[in-house]
């Protein structure tokens, strides 16, 4: 008898990346071959996100995300922000992200103070054409809670109560959660998705598994942010979509569940947050 493939799906990676130049097709493939099924492509600013809307419309897999990453604030301008709000309305763009808070890389007060008005404007947005959002934090020193966890939380709740309907119920994921177990249920109290990338297999994450252990499953994404934080056992090398599957089995292990139920409550998850092709 025939074994049907786990059908799984990679809610963030970025395949426009130029370290996927030489054999993007090839990675495209291994994913397929892997039983990848979806895979989110956001963009950081008004040209990677034109990349992936191009990715997004090449491959019936790919799905794109728009908008502007909080380190690379100095991409956006009036001009470049009419292009990502052009970009928004493809049928193929499915959240706009990546946006959010950097205060690892962002030091000054007032660069801070930038990164959180361009977020109060994606994320109107968001509301205008009706998507959620993909959003970045991450604390000074890589701390798991501070001023960008206040900050955020404080702008999510707000913008979340004056939503409606089913964006009121989806808005939107934490990205590759790196924060306290309480930061994590606040943003569960709001209706947002936690997002749960390779560090999650490493050695000596078992705060983080912990923290993942607490998650409710139907409120989990997995991610691979390919080609970055790959998961063990390809740590050291160039992630990749097709690796999405060693975090679906870590959290099945923190679990106690089965890789198959993982991947299909997460590919569930994900189909409801971002209504891929509807």
């Amino acid at each position: 008898m025939r074994c049907t493939p786990m059908q799984l799906t990679d809610t963030h990676c970025h395949l426009d990346y130029h370290k996927f130049n030489v054999d993007r097709a090839e990675v495209l493939q291994r994913a397929a071959d892997a039983g990848v099924m979806r895979m989110l492509v956001p963009g950081l600013h008004h040209r990677s996100s034109a990349d992936a809307v191009h990715l997004a419309e090449s491959n019936p897999r790919v799905y794109a995300a728009v908008g502007f990453h909080p380190t690379d604030m100095k991409e956006f301008t009036p001009r470049t922000f009419e292009k990502v709000k052009d970009l928004a309305r493809h049928p193929k763009v499915v959240a706009i992200g990546e946006i959010g808070l950097d205060y690892y890389w962002v030091k000054d007060a007032e660069e801070r103070a930038i990164q959180r008005e361009r977020l109060l404007e994606q994320l109107a947005l968001a509301k205008e054409v009706n998507k959620p959002v993909v959003l970045h934090m991450r604390e000074e020193n890589d701390a798991w809670f501070g001023e960008a966890s206040t900050h955020l939380l404080e702008i999510l709740r707000e913008w979340q109560s004056s939503l409606q309907g089913n964006l009121k119920e989806n808005p939107g994921v934490l990205h590759s959660f790196n924060g306290t177990l309480e930061t994590a249920q606040q943003a569960l109290s709001l209706n947002f998705y936690i997002g749960i990338t390779g560090p999650v297999t490493y050695p000596n994450a078992e705060k983080k598994r912990e923290v993942v252990q607490q998650l409710p499953l139907d409120r989990i994404l997995i991610e691979t942010d390919a080609p970055f934080l790959t998961p063990v056992p390809h740590r050291g090398k160039r992630n990749e979509p097709a690796y999405i599957r060693h975090i679906a089995d870590k959290i099945a292990e923190i679990h106690s569940k089965s890789p198959a139920e993982i991947a299909d409550q997460t590919a569930q998850n994900a189909a409801r947050l971002f209504a891929w092709g509807d």
